[in-house]
This record gives structure tokens, C-alpha cells and sequence, in this order.
């Protein structure tokens, strides 16, 4: 009797071992996310690096598999994303947003239908295409028109990203968040994934009480705030213009042999030589007669450039910058979460050699910054004044470091011929994925494709388009997705859910919305998408409910990002342009969150019944 005994103590001893290693897994990956959620909470790292960080030390550690970690990037979600950055960039080439930009507007008699005219084309816009270009084709036009009407930037480019959030919740393609959650779903249940419309069932109504809600208390909650490019309309208060004497020793020397290179609280950004523009002046430029130099930074420091013998102040009565020159334009850009000098100071970046751009000015929260322009430290939605060269815009237009909000016109010809064709290929699209003819991935597929073949974009702009950091971000958080499900945490947090809100399918459906919501305020909406849908799956299979009507609410409740400049990409382009506080946001976002979560949790379990 005592082998089969031992036998039976070996096989339970393995059985505790196994127990621990999977205790021991699921710990470890619900650290590892809360690690990320905190990365992205109190860092300005970019999302992408802190999500794939947190997958290297799972693989590393063994809890991933190569497959499970690498698996997001063959995600049908992902995959439909990428290439509806493609369909969109042919609208954008053939000028298909400008038209309907310059035809929709008009001239509305008061602030309220202004904000009518803006919000109700960007909600229809914004529910086929993706919303960062919508808002990035919308702001500059926007910016114009409110000069010439005479109101206020911070009363229409905050309606403007709102309007851009809950256009996205009406169809699958709206946003890359719905169309990952979708993917999701169909690589959890293939025979289960959504239509294109079939979200406008909570959508549509969401979209049309925020309309409704801003257009009577906008005007009210909206405080008109003076735009960040506003500290920038007088160019004397910070440039100091300079010429070289003729004769004098500072002839035939470099910026740098004449010590103008490292002044203290000044920075030469261009040059004028017989009617040509030397623009971001590099440190080897040979300095000739009469040559007009023009600085950027401290102005009281024109008594250290009046000490340096060859300078005298220019006795031009113009102002350079005021002049048009082919060699030079001056861009206004927004400072990206995803920038690369974010948190170094623009001394430290060397941010004219990695730009081929010259600070001229900087402005947060609608005032310009003062002090040594070499000593800003960069943050999210800084609004800076570059001078620079035309191809600057050609070079930045796409880039994920800058938000470009220039009024210069892109140097690019829009192909304007093509202008319908781009139109029908996105109805195409709709229209084959609404019949259900082809799978949403098929059509984007298709469309992406009839839109390089047509001419309608070049190969360039498509690539261009793609934003790597966000599908980097989005298949990151695929597999820590997916570790919380291998591991057993999902369904453990998902027991703890049922603690808090018991058994009632209805109070689990309102916690999760809530949940996803605040958390979707302070991190990626992407992220938090991926992370919440092991955790409502793994609650509805406990239950025994239908899991449709958590799916639903993870991905309006991702969308609902209305209370930070943080929470949404679209928030926070408008954050600088429109000279925003953050309090802004939180008066008018909070009682819209509170107005859309109300509405998707009333709305939900009439459409998707808990029983299935």
C-alpha cells in the first residue's frame, strides 16, 4: 500500500506546486499592468514603451509565451485599424475634408449656431473616418473662422474634439478603439463579432443628448480664453534684429568664431543676405557684410549683443519675419504626448538640429513663457512659433512629436480631380461591410488598396499615415490582455466586480462602464479597451449572462473621454490652440460623462438582452 500512497502525495505535491505557479503568474501580471496603468499615470513616457515594457518582463519571465506575447500584431482589430489610416489619407489627399471644411461653415449668426454648424458635419465625419485627422483638418480652419467671426477659439475647438468622440461611437469604424474591442470579440467568439451600425443603436443617442447638451450650456460652461498663438501676434516682443558691419572684425568669421552661438538668453535663427532668407542658422555660417541677423529669446538682452564689436542694431523700418521669403515660413505647432524631447528643455533636445527649425517663441496655457527659450522644458500642448523652412510642413505634417496648427498652406498639391472618387471608395467600404458581403477587414482591405491603385494617395502619404506608436501600443495591450486571461486574474478581478455590484448583471454593467470610463481619463482609451475585456468576459461566463452587453459597454465607455485634455488625443489637440485650463475640461467634460454613461447604460440591455 505504501507505493500507491506515495504515489498519491507525489501527484497532490505536483498539483500544489502547479497551484502556486499559477497563483504566482496571475500576481505577476496583475503588478505588471498595475506597474503600466501607474507608468502612464505619472510619467510622460510614451504609452507604447511602458505597454511594450510590461510585455518584455512577462515573456521574460514566462508567464507570456513568444506566440501570446506576439499575437496582438496578427489581431484582425489591429490589422482593420492600419488600414483605415490608409482609406482616411486618400480622403485628406484629394482635399475631401478641406471641401467639405469650406462649404459647411458659412456664417452663423451666434455662438450656438456656430457650434450647430461644427459639431453636426464632424459627428457624420467623424462616424467613417478616424478622429485625429478630422480634428487636424477642422482646427486650422476653425481657428480662422472664429477670428473672423469674432469669437472666442476656446467656444468651438473643445465642441470640435467632443463632437469628434461621439461621431466615433456610431459604427464600428469610428474609432480604432471599437474596431479593437471588435477584434477581440471575434478572436474570443468568430461567430459573434459586430455590424458596422450596430453600435449606432447607443451611439446615435449619445451623440445626439452631447449635441444637444452643448448647444444649451456651451456658451455657458465654455469661458472665452485667449489661444495660445495669441502670444505670438506681436513678433517685436520677442526678436531683436542685428546687422553686420561693413569692415568690422565679425566679417568672414563663423556664428560661432564670433561667439553668437552661445549667448546668454538669445539664440540666432536666421539670417538676411541680399534679399534671401538663411533660415535655422548652423554653427559653421560664415558671416558677410550688412548681413541683417535676427535673435529670438530675452529681449533685455540686447545690451550683451550691443557689447559684441561688428553688431549694430538694424535701422531697417521693417520687420523681417513680417516679410515673405520662399527660404522661410513660420509654423505653429502643439507639443505631442508621443514627442520625443518631452520633459528635456530645448538646449538639451537640440531641437534645431533634430527639426531643422528655430524656437522663436513658446506659450502654455495661452501665455507665452518667459525667459531663456533654451531653458523650456517641452510638455504636452506647448504651442511654439518655428521658423523655419517651407518643407518643414511636408516633413511634419504626419509627424507624432508636433500637432501642426500653422495656417501655412501644405506645400503638397491636393488632388482635387480625385476628390469624389476618394468619397465612393469610403462609401464602398461602408457599404460592402453593412451588407455583410465582406468582413470589416476584407473592405478596409479593398478600400485601402482602390486608393493607391485610383491615384487618390501615393504610397508615401499611406505610409506616412500609419501610425506605428499606436498599433505598437494597441498589440502591447493585446497581450497584457491576454496574461490577466491565461493566468486566472481576469476571472478573479472579475469575482471582485461581483462583490462590489453582487450577482445583478445591471450593477456589473454600470461598474464596468464606470470603471472603463475613469480609467480611460487618466491612460490610453486603446489600452484600457484591451485590458477591461478579459475582465467583463470573464465576469459575464460567471454569471452566466450574455457577454454583448459588457463588450458594448467597454467600448462606449473607452470613447466617453470628455473630463481631461489627457484622456483623448483630440482633447488634447485642442488644449493649447483653444488656451484651455484644465479645469476647463472637468466643468463641461464631467456632467457629459455623466450624460453619456446614463444614456449607454439605459440603452444597452434593451438592445443586448443579458440573457441570451
Amino acid at each position: 500500500m505504501a507505493p500507491p500512497r506515495f504515489g498519491v502525495v507525489a501527484q497532490t505535491n505536483r498539483k500544489s506546486q502547479k497551484v502556486r505557479k499559477m497563483e504566482l503568474a496571475a500576481w505577476l501580471s496583475i503588478g505588471v499592468v498595475l506597474a503600466c496603468v501607474g507608468l502612464l499615470i505619472s510619467t510622460r513616457t510614451a504609452p507604447e514603451l511602458v505597454l511594450f515594457g510590461g510585455v518584455i518582463v512577462l515573456l521574460t519571465t514566462g508567464v507570456l509565451s513568444p506566440a501570446e506575447a506576439l499575437g496582438g500584431f496578427s489581431n484582425e482589430g489591429l490589422m482593420t485599424v492600419a488600414l483605415m489610416y490608409v482609406v482616411a489619407a486618400g480622403i485628406r489627399e484629394t482635399g475631401g475634408m478641406d471641401l467639405l471644411v469650406h462649404y459647411l461653415l458659412g456664417r452663423p449668426k451666434n455662438v450656438a449656431s456656430a457650434q450647430a454648424r461644427l459639431m453636426l458635419p464632424v459627428i457624420l465625419m467623424s462616424a467613417f473616418l478616424n478622429n485625429t485627422p478630422v480634428v487636424a483638418t477642422f482646427m486650422p480652419a476653425i481657428l480662422v473662422w472664429a477670428k473672423n467671426l469674432q469669437i472666442s477659439p476656446s467656444k468651438l475647438l473643445l465642441p470640435l474634439s467632443y463632437a469628434a468622440i461621439l461621431g466615433g461611437t456610431c459604427t464600428l469604424i469610428g474609432t480604432s478603439t471599437n474596431l479593437v474591442v471588435n477584434g477581440l470579440l471575434i478572436a474570443e467568439t468568430p461567430t459573434q463579432g459586430l455590424g458596422l451600425f450596430d453600435i449606432a443603436w447607443v451611439g446615435v443617442p449619445c451623440a445626439v443628448v452631447g449635441l444637444i447638451y452643448i448647444l444649451l450650456l456651451g456658451r455657458r460652461l465654455l469661458v472665452d480664453r485667449i489661444p495660445a498663438a495669441a502670444a505670438f501676434e506681436n513678433p517685436r516682443e520677442y526678436t531683436i534684429e542685428m546687422r553686420v558691419e561693413e569692415g568690422g572684425p565679425l566679417v568672414g568669421k563663423t556664428v560661432e568664431e564670433a561667439g553668437l552661438r552661445h549667448l546668454q538668453g538669445l539664440y540666432l535663427i536666421e539670417i538676411e543676405r541680399e534679399g534671401r532668407i538663411i533660415a535655422a542658422v548652423g554653427s559653421h555660417e560664415r558671416l558677410m557684410a550688412e548681413d541683417r541677423l535676427v535673435f529670438a529669446g530675452v529681449t533685455e538682452s540686447v545690451v550683451e549683443l550691443q557689447r559684441i564689436k561688428g553688431l549694430r542694431p538694424s535701422a531697417e523700418p521693417e520687420f523681417s519675419l513680417q516679410d515673405s521669403y520662399p527660404e522661410r515660413c513660420l509654423v505653429e505647432v502643439v507639443v505631442s504626448p508621443q514627442c520625443a524631447l518631452l520633459g528635456r528643455t530645448i538646449s538639451e533636445g537640440r531641437f534645431r538640429a533634430v527639426y531643422g527649425a528655430s524656437v522663436i517663441a513658446a506659450a502654455r496655457h495661452g501665455r507665452r513663457i518667459l525667459g531663456k527659450l533654451g531653458n523650456i522644458r517641452l510638455q504636452p500642448s506647448d504651442t511654439l512659433l518655428l521658423e523655419t523652412r517651407p518643407s518643414f510642413v511636408e516633413r511634419h505634417r504626419n509627424s507624432r512629436d508636433f500637432l501642426l496648427i500653422s495656417s501655412v498652406a501644405d506645400s503638397t498639391p491636393l488632388r482635387y480631380d480625385r476628390t469624389w472618387l476618394s468619397w465612393t471608395i469610403l462609401g464602398g467600404v461602408v457599404l460592402l461591410a453593412t451588407l455583410g458581403w465582406m468582413s470589416m477587414l476584407n473592405a478596409a482591405m479593398l478600400g485601402a488598396a482602390l486608393m493607391l491603385l485610383t491615384g487618390c494617395c501615393t504610397v508615401a502619404a499611406a505610409r506616412r499615415s500609419i501610425d506605428p506608436q499606436v498599433l505598437l501600443a494597441i498589440a502591447s495591450a493585446f497581450a497584457l490582455g491576454k496574461a490577466l486571461e491565461v493566468t486566472g486574474a481576469a476571472e478573479t478581478i472579475a469575482y471582485g466586480f461581483m462583490g462590489l455590484a453582487g450577482d445583478h448583471p445591471w450593477l456589473v454593467l454600470i461598474c464596468a462602464y464606470i470603471l472603463t470610463s475613469t480609467l480611460t481619463e487618466i491612460i490610453t482609451n486603446n489600452a484600457v479597451a484591451v485590458l477591461m475585456f478579459p475582465i467583463v468576459m470573464a465576469a459575464a461566463e460567471a454569471m452566466g449572462v450574455s457577454y454583448l452587453p459588457f463588450v458594448v459597454a467597454i467600448m462606449m465607455g473607452a470613447s466617453a473621454s470628455f473630463a481631461t485634455p489627457i484622456g483623448y488625443q483630440t482633447n488634447l489637440m485642442v488644449y493649447g490652440p483653444g488656451g484651455y485650463q484644465f479645469g476647463d475640461y472637468l466643468r463641461i467634460g464631467i456632467p457629459l460623462n455623466m450624460v453619456v454613461g446614463i444614456v449607454t447604460v439605459l440603452i444597452i440591455p434593451w438592445v443586448w438582452p443579458f440573457q441570451a
